[in-house]
């Protein structure tokens, strides 16, 4: 854990003295990562009217919009295993523009199958350009503008959560379902206009020498014991964090909170401390140690359970605070690791990551939306309890290697 401190405070220390042209760079890559993955949850926002567009019940209607989880999945282990060979600039252009189609015909699918594909669809292209950008950033960044880079992308990905949601339900309020959708389809074009003006055009570094072969690669990162309890946090984190924020929207419309939409739309304002608190992340494993920072984010994320079970509604908002800092707080930890652990084929490392991650999502809203359906409000909180826990548990398997401890982040 040393190693991992030690490597951190170096390049906290060299960010320090970039400061003018770091600011812009870091607003762009802020803005790219929000434009990218941007539909991701914001139609989380607007759940309980799908559900009573499409005449189903919560729990179906929870898969069919983090259905996107599966496509992203996909599509993460597939540019992982291509990433040498993919020209950055090239693919996050085409994801981003190919996005805006089933964003913009998610308005007018006709039934909730359609919605599904298309969502999967979504998730598709948004993985494509979000893993993309990720190893463009690690290989074009020196190791002083690492840790600003990484950080900023990730605070964008972040605040995507916070105004995704409420531009989603202010949409939706205003101008009704189908606005919604158009709107966020030329957000995603918007992305692709950024990104055409502000990422050059180079090869890929690792397209110079691929020593092995993809599956080989992949098997000899599943045989590391740490990189294994690494992807299993990923699981459960995201589990957890689509368990909590896509059922508690039923809960917060239902008596006695009785939320409107746009109230609804408002609530979400839940993520503007984890905007903050993430960009700690660096600093809290520097000072404490890794193991250290994400147990102590895992229980922050803990203590707002029982807070969501209240009936009133500034408890649950506080709990809803908890849960978005903490399981966001060891999320950024936990990619951090991923990136530390290995000294090469990086691509296919944050690949089978961000896969393990994602497919993590769908679970929870499967198994959890069963049990809401089933059992109530306080079984989903139980469930979501359960992940958080066994992410603890894997914690504690987050050893660094010495042997890659020395390479770049």
């Amino acid at each position: 854990m040393a190693d991992i401190a030690a490597q951190m405070k170096s390049e906290a220390m060299e960010m320090s003295a970039h400061s003018p042209g770091a600011v812009l760079r870091s607003l762009i890559i802020g803005l790219t990562a929000f434009l990218t993955v941007v539909d991701l949850f914001a139609t989380q926002a607007i759940l309980p009217s799908l559900t009573r567009h499409y005449d189903v019940t919560p729990a179906a209607m929870g898969i069919a919009v983090n259905a996107c989880t599966i496509g992203m999945a996909v599509a993460s282990l597939v540019v992982g295993f291509l990433s040498p060979r993919i020209d950055r600039r090239l693919g996050i252009l085409v994801s981003l523009v190919v996005l805006a189609v089933p964003t913009a015909s998610l308005a007018i699918a006709p039934d909730l199958t359609t919605f599904t594909l298309l969502r999967i669809a979504q998730g598709l292209c948004m993985a494509s350009a979000f893993a993309l950008t990720l190893a463009h950033l690690g290989e074009q960044c020196s190791g002083a503008d690492a840790g600003g880079a990484f950080a900023a992308y990730i605070t964008g990905n972040v605040a995507s959560n916070l105004i995704g949601r409420l531009v989603s339900a202010a949409m939706a309020d205003t101008f009704g379902l189908a606005s919604n959708f158009y709107f966020f389809a030329l957000l995603n074009l918007a992305g692709a206009v950024l990104v055409y003006f502000t990422i050059a055009r180079v090869k890929p570094m690792q397209a110079i020498a691929a020593m092995q072969s993809p599956f080989a690669a992949t098997l000899a990162h599943w045989r590391n014991p740490a990189l294994r309890s690494a992807f299993a946090i990923g699981f459960c984190i995201l589990f957890a964090f689509i368990g909590t924020f896509t059922f508690v929207n039923f809960v917060l419309v239902r008596p006695p909170l009785s939320l409107g939409r746009m109230d609804l739309g408002f609530v979400y304002l839940v993520f503007a401390p984890s905007v903050v608190t993430t960009l700690f992340a660096g600093k809290a494993v520097q000072r404490v140690g890794l193991r250290p920072a994400i147990w102590s984010a895992l229980a922050l994320a803990a203590l707002g359970l029982p807070l969501m079970l209240s009936s009133h509604l500034v408890e649950v908002l506080a709990g809803m605070v908890l849960v978005g800092v903490g399981t966001f707080f060891a999320q950024a930890c936990a990619t951090g690791f991923v990136g530390l652990a290995i000294s090469d084929n990086r691509g296919i490392a944050s690949g089978t990551y961000l896969a393990c991650y994602f497919l993590g999502g769908l679970a929870g809203s499967a198994v959890l939306g069963q049990l809401f359906d089933r059992f109530g409000w306080a079984a989903c909180i139980a469930g979501v309890g359960a992940a958080l826990f066994a992410a603890a548990l894997l914690t504690a398997r987050l050893k660094l290697d010495p042997r890659s401890a020395a390479s770049p982040a």
